[in-house]
């Protein structure tokens, strides 16, 4: 296995930890939020502003980029890192949640997964060998294992069939994984039943991974029933690996799994509502096309340090995207990635200091 992660602190009152993740391209200090760049682009963003907002790593997306421009392609040109010219860390999924996200235009196998191309119809199957190639061939500085993703509805006979095929694909992931320096996570499955998560954990963990992340989560279930996944499986997961929840991106929700012990964290949220207009502050979610901000000349957020604060007025936020200008998603996005890594910094100060109990009151509802 590859790779070295340190727990450097841990909070007095809490889960909560601070870690030491070093990769190829950087130590990523934990808890972090990895923004989504799906095709090898955050939406909106240049790699500039993405260390302008200190992103330490980004995701990318294998599903994507393995259908266009080719993984092959982006090899040729150097690799993803100087593909997109950006020299931090990048994390890349297996492809496993887009091609089951594609119902009835995939079909599963013990081989692997057969699905059609949304974007010209062509037939393809993607197995766990293929994903490590692929995710090998763009060379991110972390890959995940190829798995099944049932939705939170799923019977609980399902969930189970599924979560030991999850464990048959990791062990080929792992076989199938050479690149040296890389790092490969196993994937958590079983759905909202402990009893299954617990199983899961145990055959994940027995084949052995440089970190291991909750799947399935956020996919329709209740707060109740995400939160209570997370609390099941963090004393089960091992103690000295970096852990990662996949998908999840409400500020209340990485605040809890911060709280229980947890180190990563992507989601599309803050970008995609940053293009609708939805943007993240101190106060709470502002929907900057409301009619109130027409003639608001103050700041989008007082205590917002981001040059998106300082130089622009709500009113003239709310005029971009009314007109459907470009920079509207520029400046949303610059902001609301801002909020979510500076929430990322403020968490990680408030375990130094053994106050994330105090910090995480003011999200808990």
């Amino acid at each position: 296995m590859s790779g070295s992660f340190s727990v450097i602190h841990r909070d007095a009152s809490c889960n909560a930890r601070l870690g030491s993740l070093e990769t190829p391209h950087g130590i990523i200090e934990t808890p972090i939020f990895m923004p989504v760049g799906t095709n090898a682009t955050v939406k909106a963003m240049t790699p500039e502003n993405l260390q302008t907002v200190n992103a330490q790593i980004i995701l990318a997306n294998t599903y994507h980029l393995y259908l266009r421009p080719g993984h092959r392609l982006v090899e040729q040109m150097g690799g993803l890192h100087r593909f997109m010219n950006w020299d931090r860390p990048i994390l890349t999924d297996s492809g496993g949640f887009q091609v089951f996200s594609l119902g009835e235009l995939r079909k599963i196998s013990e081989e692997g997964v057969k699905f059609q191309s949304h974007i010209d119809g062509s037939y393809h199957m993607l197995t766990p060998e293929l994903a490590v190639q692929v995710q090998e061939a763009l060379g991110a500085d972390i890959i995940m294992c190829f798995d099944e993703c049932p939705p939170a509805t799923a019977e609980y006979d399902y969930v189970s069939r599924s979560l030991e095929l999850t464990a048959r694909w990791a062990r080929r992931c792992k076989d199938a994984h050479h690149r040296q320096g890389q790092q490969l996570f196993g994937i958590i499955q079983g759905g909202m039943h402990y009893d299954l998560r617990a199983r899961s954990i145990d055959d994940i963990c027995s084949i052995g991974f440089d970190g291991y992340a909750l799947g399935g989560l956020s996919v329709g279930e209740e707060k109740e029933q995400m939160y209570g996944v997370m609390e099941c499986c963090s004393p089960l997961l091992p103690q000295d690996s970096p852990r990662y929840i996949m998908g999840i991106g409400a500020p209340e929700d990485l605040i809890e799994a911060i709280w229980h012990g947890y180190d990563m964290f992507d989601c599309v949220m803050p970008t995609r509502n940053a293009r609708n207009g939805m943007l993240f502050t101190s106060q709470g979610r502002i929907n900057i096309k409301a009619k109130v901000y027409e003639e608001d000349a103050g700041p989008l957020d007082p205590a917002c340090s981001c040059m998106v604060c300082k130089k622009y007025s709500r009113a003239y936020l709310r005029h971009l995207y009314r007109c459907g200008e470009i920079l509207a998603s520029q400046l949303n996005t610059f902001h609301n990635l801002h909020y979510y890594l500076d929430l990322m910094r403020q968490a990680r100060q408030a375990i130094k200091d053994n106050q994330f109990a105090q910090f995480r009151k003011q999200f808990v509802r």
